[in-house]
């Protein structure tokens, strides 16, 4: 900040924004926002819609986007009810469409890396705020090799960066614009806002190697369809206290004056001790006495004594059973069992039940793939009943890389081993018209037969006998 004067940079997220206003509108957000008064603010933007002014997708092309983006397990604002498509398209074709066409087209990435970065380097702001789309522009600039070029580095190296309505958390983005995992930025520090009611494909991001990283709740719930509007989140009473008093303050003060709003001040980097922790499921009691099974609890409370034998404290041990054990109920322990976690941590997630494979619709609406899943207490073959193997990645995929966890599943046909009661299978079969999408006619035998599905990793998918023999036998 020079002269008292604190530059900011803002780049724009949803929707086609030429003529929008957002400038004015943003402007009026920071300035309504912003606690001190004896500082100037000075405004730049930056526009990047005319990259994108030559491509229009079809609406195949966007429910594909939708697709994509929905398979993170967030869900879309038009899961459940199609007739919000016709209402919000536009948005739609601006984000799904959009987000999914610049991760997969390098040709727009380099012309909006090129962009920001000029931009960064001809303002030197002090701030950048980046809503939707434009947190992942950002994203891949700052973390680009031409972000390395020393006239860049330096002025990224004064820059607060703040994302909101972001989709760099999502579990795509992640594994087509990241290879799967953020990295650390060479900025000042990086806040992150996260609105757990916005309906935009968004997702928290976990970024625990990068001390200058923090995430701050903005829950907002308001008249705009999607909860995504930048101007709730830059005026949001947690963004107040975790960004702009901070900034304004130097920190420490900050802190101090979150306290007095009322709102828990994001944590220092201070060095903390390594923890144990582990999360037990089991369920023997399905609501379908046909799926129930036995010993799933026994074997959770063999495991805890097992952890609590092996230094585990009994406190930091969560055990989850039976009708408690729903898809909610699980996932929110998740987000416990891997919340804030610590360099040398060591975690388990014990799973102990059903396991099953749901056939999933692919981008042409036809089934061409399984999703594997855990079966919670309430499953019903829908997403939104299920633990998807997508789900968990996303939750520990940014965890560091000294925390140590462990995951067992005892779960889908591994129950074959006899135990007392006799064995059981682990696995449930789909109803029929879940079925259905396994299966097809065909007309020549006149018999019901098996659909080929994609295999999602060709390196564990040998074709012949001889390759199926080397890749179990070895030569």
């Amino acid at each position: 900040m020079a002269d008292g004067t604190l530059k900011i940079l803002g780049v724009h997220g949803l929707g086609n924004q030429q003529g929008s206003g957002w400038e004015t509108k943003w402007t009026e957000a920071v300035r309504n926002a912003f606690p001190a008064a004896g500082i100037e603010l000075s405004f730049e933007f930056v526009n990047y819609d005319d990259i994108f002014a030559g491509t229009e997708l079809s609406g195949w092309e966007i429910a594909g986007a939708i697709f994509k983006l929905g398979l993170s397990g967030i869900s879309a604002p038009f899961q459940h009810d199609r007739a919000l498509i016709d209402e919000i398209s536009d948005k739609i074709k601006w984000t799904a469409g959009y987000v999914v066409a610049w991760c997969n087209d390098e040709g727009f990435q380099a012309a909006s890396r090129k962009r920001i970065l000029d931009a960064v380097t001809d303002t030197q702001p002090d701030i950048v705020l980046a809503h939707s789309l434009g947190s992942l522009v950002t994203y891949n600039a700052f973390s680009h090799k031409d972000a390395e070029a020393e006239d860049v580095a330096d002025a990224m190296g004064k820059v607060n960066y703040v994302t909101f309505g972001s989709q760099l958390g999502n579990a795509f983005v992640l594994g087509n614009l990241t290879n799967g995992r953020l990295q650390k930025l060479q900025v000042k520090s990086w806040r992150h806002l996260f609105n757990p009611f916005d309906k935009v494909f968004t997702a928290p991001i976990r970024l625990p190697d990068m001390p200058a990283f923090s995430q701050t709740e903005t829950p907002f719930d308001d008249q705009d369809l999607l909860d995504h509007s930048a101007e709730s989140y830059l005026q949001n009473r947690a963004t107040i206290a975790n960004v702009w008093v901070p900034i304004a303050n130097a920190g420490d003060e900050g802190r101090s004056t979150a306290r007095t709003l009322g709102l828990a001040p994001t944590r220092s980097a201070e060095k903390v001790r390594p923890r144990r922790k582990a999360l037990l499921v089991g369920i023997n009691e399905y609501p379908d006495e046909a799926q129930r099974l036995e010993g799933c609890v026994n074997d959770v409370y063999t495991m805890s004594a097992v952890l609590q034998d092996s230094g585990f404290p009994p406190d930091a041990i969560r055990v989850c059973l039976d009708q408690r054990a729903t898809a909610d109920g699980i996932m929110s322990r998740l987000k416990w069992l891997l919340d804030d976690p610590r360099p040398d941590d060591e975690l388990v997630f014990y799973y102990s039940g059903h396991g099953a494979r749901i056939p999933e619709y692919g981008k042409d609406f036809a089934p061409d793939r399984h999703i594997e899943t855990l079966v919670p207490w309430d499953f019903d073959w829908t997403p939104e009943r299920a633990i998807a193997d997508s789900q968990i990645y996303g939750l520990y995929g940014q965890l560091p890389y000294d925390t140590r966890l462990l995951m067992i599943f005892d779960c889908c046909h591994s129950g074959g081993i006899h135990r007392a009661g006799g064995p059981k299978p682990r696995g449930i079969s789909p109803p029929d018209d879940i079925r259905h999408r396994e299966i097809k006619w065909d007309s020549a035998t006149q018999m019901w037969v098996p659909r080929t599905f994609e295999r999602l990793n060709e390196d564990f998918a040998p074709k012949s006998e001889e390759q199926r023999r080397i890749a179990f036998f070895g030569r």
